[in-house]
């Protein structure tokens, strides 16, 4: 029998990441997307709504590269596994959180809010693996030719609430 959890979310953030390292050195942000749920009542045609709250984990490389591009507010898409932990509180109460496992994160908006999709670093690094040993690999940024960047400002806005799921 095959088994599948993915998680897919898209909304806004309720607040800013906090990033923190594990005593082994590895970086964990942590944050929490709202989305909504809109209908309308069949008794009274009023529309409603209904707030989910999605606590949301980024582990690493990845975590260390958009911790600092999520801001509050801001839109994002996550994809990643469902995890539930649990551990015993002071009190003596076994406690639960389910989060989502974050294996992409995509920042809809950059940080001052500019444009629809999050400006990339001009020299990021990647992990590439290279028969089993990490090897770090530098991209460089294209030369691109004027009429590509004006291309660039002409880029239509995408309205979160056009979107239809």
């Amino acid at each position: 029998m095959l088994n599948l959890n993915r998680a897919q979310i898209l909304g806004n953030l309720t607040r800013d990441p906090e990033m923190r390292f594990t005593p082994n050195g590895q970086a964990v942000s942590s944050f929490s997307v709202a989305t909504n749920r809109r209908w309308n009542n069949r008794e009274t045609g009023e529309q409603q709504e209904q707030v989910e709250f999605h606590n949301i984990v980024v582990w690493g490389k990845q975590a260390e590269a958009v911790t600092p591009m999520l801001k509050k507010g801001g839109p994002v898409f996550v994809e990643g596994r469902l995890q539930t932990r649990s551990w015993e509180g002071q009190d003596g109460v076994k406690r639960y959180r389910t989060e989502i496992v974050a294996d992409s994160v995509i920042v809809l908006s950059s940080r001052g809010g500019g444009g629809p999709m999050a400006e990339v670093p001009e020299n990021p690094v990647e992990d590439v693996a290279d028969g089993g040993k990490d090897v770090k690999k530098e991209s460089k940024p294209a030369d691109k030719p004027k009429a590509d960047a004006a291309k660039k400002d002409e880029v239509e806005e995408i309205d979160i609430e056009d979107i239809p799921f």
